[in-house]
């Protein structure tokens, strides 16, 4: 009798804490906005037309640059309006593709993320580097994104992900322009 009455006490405790994170993941808001900042000692125009191809992002991006099996594909001409990057991970079931949506001459580009799996979604990007002096520049990347219900639960965790691998990738685009240009 009294296993059975600490078995309902846990049941009872499991589908509070269910029904808690359901609750938390219908309220809390969907969008979220985050922003990595690096400086790059080399001048703007080096900066920009680095950052402008998206080809590039094999040299620095974290996601490409930590999965060596990973498959792109590229369609259009680098660095305009509509050129799509399309990869498959090679390690996990990550399917997707960025598209340039637009491009602010010597500033930078906005570009839509299309994401197939594991979880279907559409993500904004805008890339601005902004010169600081002649010989530095400050490279900001802002993600706008939106995370559906349930998979809303997770969003501080997701946010904290995401912070830390932009800022990885921040740092390895500074590398690599700094020794390659």
């Amino acid at each position: 009798m009294l296993i059975l009455t600490i078995m309902l006490y846990l049941l009872y405790i499991v589908a509070t804490l269910i029904i808690l994170v359901l609750l938390f993941a219908f309220f809390i808001k969907k969008e979220y906005t985050i922003v990595s900042e690096v400086i790059i000692d080399k001048g703007k125009d080096v900066v920009f037309n680095y950052i402008i191809h998206l080809k590039n992002q094999e040299r620095y991006n974290k996601w490409i640059v930590t999965d060596p099996d990973v498959k792109i594909t590229y369609t259009g001409t680098d660095g305009t309006v509509g050129f799509t990057s399309a990869w498959e991970s090679g390690r996990k079931d990550v399917v997707g593709e960025q598209e340039i949506k637009s491009i602010m001459p010597d500033e930078g580009y906005t570009s839509e993320l299309r994401f197939e799996k594991p979880f279907k979604g559409v993500s904004y990007t805008k890339v601005i580097a902004h010169a600081i002096t002649p010989s530095q520049t400050k490279v900001t990347t802002t993600l706008d994104t939106r995370t559906e219900f349930p998979m809303s639960a997770m969003i501080p965790l997701l946010k904290n992900m995401l912070k830390k691998d932009m800022d990885i990738t921040a740092q390895n685009l500074k590398r690599a322009i700094e020794t390659n240009h």
